[in-house]
């Protein structure tokens, strides 16, 4: 009686002391607090504690520019993990992680077009590219580009990259939203720009195709969407039947711009300050070099590849184009040509 009394305690007592030894090594997480090793099991382990699930509880600014280049900011929890990002399907650059947010640069919106977009979270890291071209000659622009070659999305040896896929939001570790909005001078100009690349603003502003290419109606025209106004020396007027050259024609165009920038707040930049070249400044090309330009585009982005290269693309007429490619232009479509810029000060 006895004996089986004490062993039935001793059993007891056993039981009560691993329920016990049990939950110090739960509440431990590390096995490092006290006790935690003193009856430890054989593998000398506990259950760590679960990763929080990532959650994006604001972001802020929550409006930001079509030409983004803001740093944005995404407050939640569990947000250590992060190292990639994309806002609208396009990936972000400079992201950086704590627990608590993740901070990057806005990229431009796709198509400088205003609305809400999706803020997606990846634990994986997102490379940036650069954006891919389309072209539409529907209004007749390719037979004054001057060109004899293929188009420049339809050529074989081309120095593009080929636009990198993004993982779909659906896939994201947590998402939240901001507004894309014109806010700016150059937001304005590109909003334009992309309205229009392929759709001629035939209604107000004409085109000049039929009288030998309409790249420069097209760049003024978003010089006007931008803030300029039309002047004496620079005006197109009743859908084009009345214009000036300094309007519609590079080589008139160029040299005009080149003695007003001054007023205009412009510095003419050589092709190799292409570092000092910005969304919304003014391309000249020469597609034979011989100092007299033969097209005009407006510079739609400027990215930076991992080694340094910048890559200028330029939204156009004559190809109709919203991100035809600098390089590619003056060695693929044009060999041998050059081209220069006319940048705004500020």
């Amino acid at each position: 009686m006895t004996a089986s009394f004490t062993r039935r305690s001793l059993l007891s007592l056993a039981g009560v002391t691993g329920i016990g030894l049990a939950v110090a090594a739960c509440s431990s997480g590390n096995g490092g607090g006290k006790g935690a090793g003193k009856g430890s099991g054989a593998d000398g382990g506990g259950s760590s504690t679960p990763t929080a699930k990532p959650v994006a509880k604001s972001v802020s600014p929550a409006q930001v520019p079509l030409a983004g280049g803001v740093t944005i900011t995404v407050a939640g929890t569990g947000l250590a993990a992060v190292k990639g990002v994309t806002v609208g399907g396009v990936a972000a650059r400079d992201v950086t992680a704590t627990a608590t947010k993740v901070t990057f640069t806005a990229p431009h919106q796709a198509m400088y077009t205003a609305g809400s977009a999706d803020v997606a979270l990846f634990t994986s890291a997102i490379e940036p590219s650069p954006s891919a071209n389309q072209s539409s000659d529907g209004n007749g622009s390719a037979a004054n580009d001057g060109q004899t070659g293929a188009t420049q999305d339809s050529v074989t040896a081309t120095p593009t990259p080929t636009t990198a896929p993004v993982p779909d939001a659906a896939t994201a570790v947590a998402t939240s939203t901001l507004a894309y909005a014109a806010l700016t001078d150059v937001d304005r100009q590109l909003q334009y720009a992309m309205a229009h690349w392929k759709d001629y603003n035939l209604a107000e502003y004409g085109t000049m195709n039929p009288i030998g290419g309409d790249c420069a109606n097209y760049v003024s025209q978003t010089l006007i969407a931008r803030g300029w106004e039309q002047r004496s020396d620079w005006y197109n007027r009743s859908a084009g039947a009345e214009h000036t050259a300094t309007w519609t024609y590079c080589p008139t165009m160029d040299p005009w711009l080149t003695t007003n920038a001054a007023e205009f707040g412009l510095t003419r930049r050589s092709l190799d300050e292409r570092d000092k070249v910005k969304v919304g400044d003014i391309v000249f090309y020469d597609w034979n070099d011989n100092d007299s330009p033969d097209h005009t585009t407006i510079v739609s982005e400027v990215f930076t590849e991992p080694d340094g290269t910048i890559r200028i693309k330029s939204a156009s007429h004559n190809q109709d184009g919203p991100y035809r490619d600098l390089d590619e232009m003056i060695t693929v479509q044009h060999p041998g040509g050059t081209a220069w810029f006319h940048t705004f000060d500020a």
